[in-house]
This record gives C-alpha cells, structure tokens and sequence, in this order.
C-alpha cells in the first residue's frame, strides 16, 4: 500500500504539502476535515492551513462544506470529480445541533419507497438551504421543546444523528410540507403500524406543545381504522384544542370541517388513500 509520501506525485497539479496532505488524510479514512487537521497533518499555522485549503478548493480536490471544514474529492471521482461522501454524512457537518429528519428519515427507515430529491435536516440553528454536489440540504430550524427524539446512528464509518421511528413521524405530521404532504405521511404511518408504540407517539405528540399534531393523528388513525384500543382514540379526543386546524398545512384552506377532530380536511379523502390500491 502506497504512504502519504509516495502517493503525492499521483494527484497532478498539487504541490508537495497539498498531496501530502489529502493522502495522509486519505489513509487515515477522513473524508470531512477541518482547520485543524491541516495544522496537525503539516504542522503549519492557522493562516498556512487557510491558504492551503483555498488553494486545493480552487483546483476542485475539495469542496468547502461551510467555513474551515471540507470535503475531499477522491482520485476515483475522474477529472469531472462527481464525487460525494455519503448524504446524511455531509449534512452532520453543515450545523450544529442538527439530526436528519422527515422525508430523508422515512425513507431511511423504509416507511416510503420515495426517495426525497433534498436532505432534511433538523436544527435550533439558522442555516440557509444549499446545494452542494448536487443534492440539496434542507434546513427545518426548530425550538428548542421540539429538538428530541433522535440518536446517533452507524452510516458507512461514522455516526450520524437521525430522529428515531416514532419521532420521524411525528416531525413528519407536525410539518406534513417536509415529507411529500399528508398523503404520504398517511402512507408511511400505515407502514409503521406494527413497529411502533401508539402511547409513546402521542407522548411524543404532547410533548411537542402543538395541539394540531393531536387532532392530525386522531384522523389519521380513523381514517387508516388502525388497530388501536377504542379507549387510545377517546384519549386522543381529551387532548385536542378549539380552533379548526388544516389536515395538510400546504394545501389550499377548503374542504370539509369536522368538529370530532376540530380539523379542516382539505384533502380529498381519495386522494389521502391513493396509495392504498397497491395494498
């Protein structure tokens, strides 16, 4: 196997610290690196590592993910370096705190077959939507009583923070907009049925502060006529406010007003059971 010392010559265009640098890192399994890995790498000072990273950024070897971290682009990636570190990887390095969450985690935990063209991305931060390689990342900006729910999580080498099963769907109803709509969220509750605990996704719910996600879930379970004991539905009706909230927050005001669950349906009950015909 080929050290940091003898692979430099490979990477064309690089000076001696340049390639020395990527290939110890390279060997070293680092595919995200910071500042401060430059200087210990080289043994430089801050504005030494600075310089170097811009200058490998502007010859395309890495690309900057935010300020003073990066992304090494491989020699496999080719001349056009399409290239990119696994998603939800990039996305743990964009903001902190954050976890992967709605869309990207269902599909994560296989509640869709959808695969979302963006990465959401939970967060008490503000952070501007991007685009980089490619995908884009998505950042939902949460108060601090909604950030719960998640836990470190194995994808390739690393761990990454992605919102547990019952907290993905309830994200997933509290903001439906981040998840393909109701209907889908539909969808992936019936799939999550016989893998999660009724009681702890409303402790969940309540716990959130937002009576909208209750009287969602109260629907949603009727209208799928989940396996759910009579008295889970009777409690759920205990908790629900006055006021009329919309089922699907993106969907025009109109539709049908139901007094049980103090919702506006404003999505035709077909077009909330589309998916059911493959069932």
């Amino acid at each position: 196997m080929a050290d940091a010392n003898s692979t430099h010559n490979i990477r064309a265009g690089l000076t001696k610290a340049e390639s020395f640098l990527l290939s110890s890192l390279s060997e070293k399994g680092i595919t995200i690196f910071g500042l401060k890995d430059v200087v210990q790498e080289l043994n430089c000072n801050y504005t030494y590592a600075k310089v170097l990273a811009n200058n490998l950024a502007r010859k395309k070897w890495i690309v900057v993910l935010k300020r003073g971290t990066y992304l090494i682009v491989p020699l496999s990636a080719g001349t056009e370096s399409h290239y990119t570190e696994h998603e939800f990887v990039i996305a743990s390095h964009l903001t902190t705190p954050y976890y992967i969450g709605y869309w990207s985690a269902l599909n994560f935990y296989r509640y869709t077959e959808q695969t979302p063209l963006n990465v959401f991305v939970a967060t008490t931060a503000r952070a501007m939507n991007r685009t980089i390689l490619g995908v884009r990342y998505v950042f939902v900006t949460l108060v601090e009583k909604k950030f719960f729910g998640f836990a470190e999580t194995p994808i390739v080498s690393q761990k990454v923070n992605i919102s547990d099963r019952i907290k993905t769907l309830v994200d997933a109803i509290d903001h439906p907009e981040y998840c393909g709509g109701i209907s889908e969220v539909a969808k992936c509750l019936w799939n999550a049925r016989k893998s999660i605990s009724f009681d702890k996704f409303v402790d969940y719910a309540w716990k959130m502060g937002n009576a909208t996600i209750i009287k969602r879930i109260g629907y949603l379970v009727e209208t799928l006529n989940l396996d759910v004991e009579p008295q889970f539905v009777e409690d759920l009706r205990k908790l629900i406010t006055h006021g009329m909230s919309p089922l699907d927050p993106a969907a025009p005001r109109r539709g049908v007003y139901t007094t049980r669950w103090n919702l506006l349906v404003n999505v035709p009950r077909k077009t909330l059971e589309e998916w059911r015909k493959g069932f």
